[in-house]
C-alpha cells in the first residue's frame, strides 16, 4: 500500500507512477513554481549555494546507482567528476564546441572511463574494489595535474560560462534554471532506471550476486553498465560544476571529495534516489550553518574562521558514525517512516 487510506489503485498503470495522488501533484507543480521563482528572491551567494548544491547531487546520484544500487563499492567518484569537467571545459574553451554538446559528451567521456575501470573490477568485490577505485582516483588525477599543456596543471583552466545565441548564462541567477533543468532531467533518468529490469537486475548483484548469477543475470555485463551510468552521472554534475564555477584545479577533485560522496549516500540513504537529495542537502545545511556560525564568533575570536576546514571532516566523520550505528539506511528511511504514517493516517497510532 503506497497511498493514503482508502485510497486504492485500479490500474497497473497507476501503480506504476511515480506521482499517484493530487496532493503529490500538487506538490510537484508547487516545487516547480517555487524553483523558476527562487532566483527572483535569493541573493548571489545563496543561489551560488544552491546552483552547488544541485550539480553535486546530480553527481551524487551517479554513485548512489554505481554503489547503492548496484553494490560496487568506490572511492574515487571525485575523479570521473573530474573528467566530466575537464572534458567539457577542454572542449568548449580549446575547441569552441557548443556548452550544450560539451556537456553530454563530457558525461560519455566520464562513462567510458568508468568502463576502463569496471573492466579491472568485475571479479573484484568489497577491499579488493574499493583499492581498484582507489588506484583510479590517483592516477586520473595524476594525468590531470602532470599533463600540464592539456590541463593546466595545479594552476587549472578556465570553464567558460554556456551561451544561447547572444544570451549568455554567466550570472547565477540565469545559469540556475540550466542546472535545475538539468537536476530535474537527472533525477527522471535515475528513477526510471532503478524501476527498469536493469535497476533490478542491480539490487540482485548488490544482495546477492551468486543468486542473480542463477537466475540468469549477466553480472559482467550489468557491472560494467552501472560503472558506466554512474560515472556518466559523475561527469554530467562535474561538467555543470565547472561551468558554474569558471575556473576548476585540481584541488577540487581530491580523494576527501570521493570520501564525501560516499558520506552523502549513507547519511542520505543507500539505494534510494531520495538519500542523494537528503545527504546532500544535508551536509550543505551543515556546513553553511557551520560557516555562519564561525563566521560570528570570528568577530569575537579571530582566528575561528581558520577552523573550518578540519572542524568540518571532523563533524562529518562524526555525523556518518552516527548515522551507521542509529540510523544505518540513512535520511530516506526516516522519509519512508513518514509517509507510512501519512498513508495509514488516521489509523496510525
Amino acid at each position: 500500500m503506497h497511498l493514503p487510506s482508502r485510497t486504492f489503485n485500479q490500474t497497473y498503470e497507476q501503480d506504476m507512477a511515480v506521482f499517484r495522488t493530487r496532493l503529490q501533484w500538487l506538490l510537484l507543480a508547487a516545487g516547480i513554481v517555487f524553483g523558476l521563482c527562487l532566483p527572483l528572491f535569493t541573493g548571489t551567494y545563496m543561489l551560488t549555494i544552491v546552483i552547488t548544491t544541485m550539480t553535486v547531487i546530480i553527481a551524487t546520484l551517479g554513485i548512489q546507482i554505481l554503489t547503492g544500487y548496484c553494490g560496487q563499492l568506490s572511492v574515487g567518484h571525485a575523479a570521473f567528476v573530474a573528467v566530466g569537467a575537464y572534458t567539457s571545459a577542454l572542449l568548449v574553451a580549446q575547441t569552441g564546441l557548443s556548452f550544450w554538446i560539451a556537456v553530454p559528451i563530457a558525461g560519455i567521456a566520464a562513462g567510458l572511463v568508468g568502463l576502463l575501470v569496471g573492466f579491472t573490477s568485475i571479479r573484484l568485490k568489497g577491499f579488493y574494489l574499493i583499492i581498484s577505485t582507489l588506484a583510479a582516483q590517483f592516477i586520473i588525477m595524476y594525468i590531470i595535474i602532470h599533463w600540464t599543456s592539456l590541463t593546466g596543471g595545479s594552476f587549472g583552466m578556465s570553464a567558460p560560462a554556456p551561451k544561447l545565441g547572444r544570451i549568455g548564462f554567466a550570472a547565477p541567477q540565469s545559469y540556475f534554471y540550466i542546472v535545475l533543468v538539468a537536476l530535474l532531467i537527472a533525477t527522471y533518468v535515475a528513477k526510471n532506471i532503478v524501476r527498469t529490469n536493469v535497476g533490478r537486475a542491480f539490487i540482485a548483484i548488490r544482495d546477492n550476486d551468486l543468486a542473480a548469477k542463477v537466475m540468469g543475470v549477466n553480472l559482467t555485463a550489468h557491472k560494467l553498465l552501472a560503472f558506466f551510468i554512474g560515472c556518466a552521472f559523475a561527469g554530467i554534475g562535474g561538467a555543470l560544476l565547472a561551468h558554474g564555477r569558471g575556473v576548476i584545479t585540481p584541488d577540487n577533485y581530491t580523494l576527501i571529495e570521493s570520501f564525501w560522496y560516499l558520506g552523502y549516500v549513507i547519511i542520505g540513504g543507500l539505494g534510494t534516489i531520495t538519500g542523494a537529495f537528503f545527504g546532500v542537502v544535508f551536509i550543505a545545511i551543515l556546513n553553511n550553518g557551520l560557516s555562519a556560525v564561525l563566521a560570528s564568533l570570528s568577530t569575537v575570536f579571530p582566528g575561528a574562521g581558520s577552523l573550518l576546514a578540519p572542524l568540518m571532516l571532523f563533524i562529518f566523520g562524526l555525523v556518518i558514525v552516527l548515522f551507521l550505528t542509529f540510523e544505518p539506511r540513512g535520511l530516506a528511511h526516516r522519509w519512508e517512516i513518514f509517509k507510512a504514517y501519512y498513508r495509514l493516517w488516521p489509523f496510525s497510532h
